[in-house]
């Protein structure tokens, strides 16, 4: 479980400048808010929905807010809460692997952060004496198009293609290599490669299938205190269309 208790409401004005946002305060105040997002976010920047920013009293930081959650409508007439913060993925998988509530990485010894693959960084490894090694590479994912499934990247990626290519190789080599999909929006029941937008990273995907890479998606299940999101967790097995 990932918890960012203290988190404070309001109304997303804009985001601009890849990492600022405009933020309304429910105090009324209107403020900027770092936006740890370096992704189109397409589907999760939508001026007028209520936002959730964390606070910061480090005086060293150039802006005292970070944006964290976006609440979205859904068709249905409901909402559903999304992860504006793509550095909270990893955090939220390695308490899911820890807490054994991601099935096909449970009982593994160690975990490290972080780890050089050639000229590339996958983002954990797993060591266990009896189960081996396996290496595992974390995307998060928030873009649900309108045709209500779930899709990544959201805009081009020269980076992710290039991970798939490092776990293939591990894959081919008879490492075990995992691409888990963090999927950060409630909404999503499902993911699939986004052909759509990034074609050259859809086919890799599936080269590094065809090579032996297992690919899992996990959904994330936020914990509210009064209408505001305090923990989340990755519980929910989503399924992959590859």
């Amino acid at each position: 479980m990932s918890r960012t208790p203290g988190l404070v409401p309001g109304v997303l004005l804009r985001r601009y400048k890849r990492f600022l946002a405009d933020v309304r305060l429910d105090s009324g105040e209107e403020v900027v808010a770092h936006c740890p997002n370096t992704g189109s976010m397409k589907a999760v920047n939508v001026p007028g929905c209520r936002v959730w920013l964390s606070p910061s009293n480090n005086p060293k930081r150039k802006l005292e807010w970070t944006w964290e959650w976006i609440e979205l409508p859904e068709p249905n007439g409901g909402t559903a809460l999304a992860s504006v913060h793509t550095g909270r993925a990893n955090g939220l998988v390695e308490a899911a692997i820890n807490a054994g509530e991601i099935a096909p990485l449970a009982g593994y010894q160690t975990l490290k952060r972080e780890v050089k693959i050639a000229d590339a960084r996958l983002d954990i490894r797993l060591d266990d004496p009896v189960k081996g090694v396996a290496y595992v590479e974390v995307k998060q994912v928030t873009l649900k198009e309108e045709d209500g499934h779930g899709y990544f990247p959201d805009s081009v990626s020269v980076r992710g293609t290039k991970h798939l290519h490092t776990l293939a190789a591990l894959a081919q080599q008879g490492e075990r290599a995992v691409l888990l999909f963090c999927v950060a929006h409630e909404g999503i029941e499902d993911v699939a490669p986004a052909a759509h937008i990034d074609p050259t990273y859809a086919a890799a995907l599936s080269d590094a299938v065809k090579a032996g890479v297992e690919v899992l998606a996990y959904g994330v299940t936020v914990e509210r205190q009064q209408g505001v999101p305090v923990a989340a967790r990755l519980i929910r097995s989503l399924p992959v269309r590859v």
